[in-house]
């Protein structure tokens, strides 16, 4: 690959400051960030287990006065009563104890108290089905899922199964408030945004240090999300992983079992607070590492700068140049070979504009000149003649007869190649004669003799170039017949004063003429019949018996007020014409 000696020499130099100092930082980064990751680490893994353990120590007091409330017999009425005292003695002891159910062996409800609902003794109903009945008699102690109240605080049920004297299971059954646990979360404090939670083995919220999230009920997006999350710190053994919260927030998570009910607590702090320290020492890095980046830059820029400078100057300046700006000029002063060729440079950048300046002329000329014209006008340096001026004019108009009735059923593409072959003919004529083709319409075109660059005998020469059209058409019309096409060619050609010069707007210029002699013209085409090619009096007087011509006496023309008179033109191939014995027929 190719380089520039600029960029080479300064990544030379560049990279033998800057590489040995970023893998300096680079690693000691890496190193620093790891170390930062396995303390974090630690700290949230013993927080949660902190919490984990109270809320074990919490549920283990619930269990004893919970247990306690079975009496050996309560067949009896007095042994119903008995459990009642039990049961309010337990509800005493444990205020986060909302309500109690005894379930005897039988599957009947006995008793039922409640801090927020009715009491029920000797209720009978049947439990022997409830999922707390069940999970008791299976595993002895068992915990439900949470309960959300509306306007108030989640719940949990717990069940013990216990053997009367009997030989009968009996079940205590509690509805146990989850504030306390709460309020053991809410005392958690890592840094500044540590916090705890816990969740139940759904993934449902049961703790969080905002209680509202957790009265919110059961959502299971958010229980999705918190499983996944206890999943994903099982699969990295029990390290904190980095995360998104509920928020949306990154943050770094740990989490602890409460192996008693299954739960999970998860302690949580935000990355920018848990890296703080890291990010610290990055930023301290960072600044160092920028301040020895910018000036390795500066020297490395100086040393290939020096040596490289004055060739991408000039490199520059002929991509400039060769894109047209020729404007541009190259600065370089040192005194050498370098400093001559810029000069060179600059020389032929001048040289180019005037050439462009030129060009731009002669393409604006040759929309309406001829290109000999146009050579004319260019070298004379002076576009004044193109202004609005009098000038003494021959209006040269000529169309194709029955092009109308052709173009309205014939297919586009054979009229646009009748049209180019009708061009190619009359354009190699216009040119040689460098005359000036104002305008063209369809098969229509507008040409002057005589402005805006004057010639000798206008008349003459005009009618000379008629005669070589008509010949030169006529030939072409000759191979369209053969092909069925039915087509003419007529023109007209008046001479007078007329109003010549450019009109348009900056994007479009053209060049024309105004004036009677102009409509003239125009009608005398109209009125010419295929090979005819009519002029007026003016022209015919200017001929000077050079031309073979034909009277054709006076007409009215179409728009025009009084008689014109009206000669035609002889040519070579109008055989319809008779010899004139004196070879002209002149005006009288």
């Amino acid at each position: 690959m190719r380089r520039s000696l600029f960029r080479k020499y300064f990544l030379v130099l560049f990279a033998a400051a800057i590489f040995p100092m970023a893998a300096g930082g680079i690693s000691n980064t890496w190193f620093s960030y790891v170390d930062q990751r396995a303390i974090l680490s630690a700290l949230l893994r013993s927080e949660a287990t902190s919490a984990a353990d109270k809320i074990e120590s919490y549920l283990d007091g619930i269990k004893i006065p919970l247990g306690s409330t079975i009496p050996e017999d309560v067949s009896a009425n007095a042994g119903v009563k008995q459990l009642r005292r039990l049961v309010l003695r337990a509800m005493h002891q444990v205020p986060g104890i909302l309500s109690i159910s005894f379930v005897d062996g039988a599957g009947a409800e006995r008793l039922h108290v409640s801090r927020i609902g009715s009491n029920r003794t000797e209720g009978g109903a049947d439990r022997s089905g409830d999922p707390a009945v069940v999970g008791a008699r299976t595993a002895k102690v068992w915990y439900g899922p949470v309960a959300y109240r509306q306007g108030s605080e989640p719940s949990v049920t717990m069940a013990m199964a216990n053997y009367d004297d009997t030989g009968l299971e009996n079940t205590i059954i509690a509805e146990i408030s989850l504030k306390p646990i709460w309020l053991i979360v809410s005392e958690i404090r890592v840094g500044r945004s540590g916090m705890g939670l816990v969740v139940d083995q759904t993934g449902h919220l049961i703790a969080h240090p905002t209680i509202s999230k957790v009265m919110q009920g059961a959502d299971e997006k958010a229980a999705l999300a918190l499983r996944g999350l206890g999943d994903a710190i099982a699969a990295a053994g029990g390290t904190a992983i980095a995360n998104r919260n509920a928020e949306n927030e990154r943050v770094v998570t740990a989490g602890a079992p409460v192996a008693a009910a299954g739960w999970t607590v998860f302690i949580e702090q935000s990355q920018a607070e848990a890296f703080a320290p890291l990010y610290a020492s990055l930023w301290r890095t960072g600044g160092l590492f920028l301040a020895a980046t910018v000036l390795a830059a500066v020297l490395a820029y100086w040393l290939a700068r020096r040596m490289s400078g004055p060739i991408r100057l000039l490199e520059e300046g002929a991509l400039k140049i060769g894109a047209g700006q020729f404007d541009h000029r190259i600065n370089i002063v040192t005194g050498d070979e370098l400093e001559r060729l810029a000069a060179r440079f600059n020389q032929m950048a001048q040289e180019l504009a005037i050439s462009r300046d030129r060009a731009e002329r002669m393409m604006r000329l040759k929309r309406f000149l001829a290109p000999q014209v146009a050579e004319l006008v260019e070298k004379a340096g002076d576009e004044r003649i193109l202004a609005g001026q009098r000038a003494e004019v021959v209006a040269v108009f000529c169309d194709l007869r029955g092009f109308t009735a052709f173009s309205a059923h014939a297919a586009p593409e054979d009229i646009m190649q009748l049209l180019r072959e009708y061009y190619e003919a009359l354009g190699a004529i216009i040119t040689r004669y460098e005359v000036t083709l104002t305008s063209f319409s369809a098969d229509g075109l507008m040409i002057l003799v005589n402005a805006p660059v004057p010639c000798e005998e206008p008349a003459l020469h005009a009618v000379k170039m008629a005669v070589d059209m008509q010949e030169a058409i006529q030939g072409v019309i000759s191979g369209w017949r053969q092909r069925g096409y039915q087509i003419g060619f007529g023109m007209g050609l008046a001479m007078g004063w007329a109003t010549v010069g450019r009109i348009g707007y900056e994007a479009r210029v053209d060049y024309t003429a105004i004036g009677n002699v102009v409509n003239l013209a125009s009608r005398l085409c109209s009125s010419a019949e295929d090979r005819q090619t009519l002029i007026d009096y003016s022209v015919a007087r200017h001929l000077h018996d050079k031309i073979p011509i034909v009277d054709l006496g006076t007409r009215q023309l179409k728009g025009l007020d009084g008689l014109v008179r009206v000669f035609d033109v002889e040519t070579k191939d109008r055989p319809d014409l008779a010899p004139n014995p004196n070879g002209v027929t002149a005006p009288g």
